[in-house]
């Protein structure tokens, strides 16, 4: 079965539902029309963009009819000009129809929760995780989301070992779950004298944040620690007991909040980081099966593959799992990011509709 076979199926069945709906005794029984109903609602935007897709593909095969017609020679210019009209219209009407068959994916309108942390190269990875953090809190501001702080763990010389940050609003994890997995940057450090080029990593988990019924937490699993913080932070912070460390006996996991002054808000920040880890490890266990088949183009999200170089003697930026290059890296680290994210979205969405394709 192909596409256009589905696509036909799908209209039909639409044409059945309005049928069904339209009989007098059609709302006898409200469970069965609301059921109808809802079916309708899901069908009716894929059957009008395949009537709109049938009709594009009708005017074309005309006009190709005509200019294979050489009793029509004097049509031929016209048939032309209506062919170089329609053909790219009817390969847009195609993309926006198997689009609509793509699952939405329900994580993508979660926020996030993003953990940066340095990798290989000393302090200049501690450097190169807090450009990191500031790429994706620019980004964020560009975007007018909200980045609020969950646990930064900093170096004297300004770097950061690593953060967690919470990032809030409409689509943020649609757009950023591509990031997860090992950064590469290529420059000479300020420190180094003789202008090498070192290469150093920093690793990035994007986890979308998880509802309280989306995951169940016995709170008789949970340690909790309270505690001073040392370090920077002022008097007020290092004689407090508001720093929060809650640890997961079953599975392991810790989660460190030490950001507020507020022992119950660092509490209530730390169960939320809890909270996408767990569904984050439990939708990585459901997914293993799938992961094990197919490899996909934008990459796995593992946190092991490196996915993207920052060189900044040529000031380029190459997405290793699209080819994507561009240059700028300045830019780029100031959070103007969207070329980049949009070539993932747009390779990911190609995925799913060739996986659609092989499905059928």
């Amino acid at each position: 079965m192909d596409l256009k076979r589905r696509l036909t199926e799908i209209d039909n069945r639409l044409r059945e539902l309005d049928a069904a709906l339209s009989q007098p005794d059609a709302y006898e029984n409200p469970d069965r029309a609301a059921q109808w109903l809802r079916e309708q609602s899901q069908l009716q935007p894929i059957s009008e963009a395949w009537r709109s897709y049938e009709a594009l593909e009708s005017r074309v095969a005309e006009a190709e009819a005509t200019l294979s017609d050489s009793g029509l020679a004097e049509l031929h210019e016209l048939a032309q000009s209506e062919l170089d009209e329609l053909l790219p219209r009817r390969a847009e009407e195609w993309r926006n129809v198997t689009r609509m068959l793509i699952p939405a994916d329900p994580n993508d309108a979660r926020n996030v929760v993003l953990e940066v942390r340095a990798g290989a190269g000393g302090e200049e990875a501690s450097l190169f995780a807090a450009l990191l953090l500031r790429m994706y809190t620019r980004y964020a501001e560009r975007h007018r989301w909200r980045a609020e702080a969950i646990d930064v763990n900093a170096t004297d010389l300004g770097g950061v070992k690593e953060a967690v940050v919470m990032i809030q609003g409409a689509g943020a994890n649609g757009r950023l779950k591509f990031e997860s997995g090992v950064h590469r940057v290529q420059r000479v450090p300020t420190t180094e004298s003789g202008g090498r080029i070192h290469t150093s990593t920093a690793t990035v988990a994007v986890l979308p944040e998880a509802e309280e019924v989306d995951v169940t937490i016995n709170q008789q699993d949970l340690r909790v620690d309270v505690y001073r913080t040392g370090g920077h932070g002022g008097q007020h912070v290092n004689t407090t007991d508001s720093s929060v460390r809650i640890t997961h006996i079953p599975t392991g996991i810790v989660v460190i909040c030490q950001d507020e002054r507020s022992q119950l808000r660092n509490r209530e920040k730390a169960m939320r980081v809890l909270r996408a880890r767990m569904y984050d490890r439990a939708q990585g266990e459901q997914d293993a099966a799938v992961s094990a088949q197919r490899r996909g183009q934008v990459g796995t999200g593992d946190r092991s593959e490196r996915i993207r170089t920052y060189n900044f003697p040529q000031g380029r930026i190459t997405d290793h799992r699209v080819g994507y290059t561009r240059y700028n890296v300045e830019a780029f680290l100031d959070g103007d990011c969207d070329d980049v994210f949009d070539a993932l979205m747009a390779a990911s969405e190609a995925e799913r509709i060739a996986n659609i394709e092989a499905s059928v």
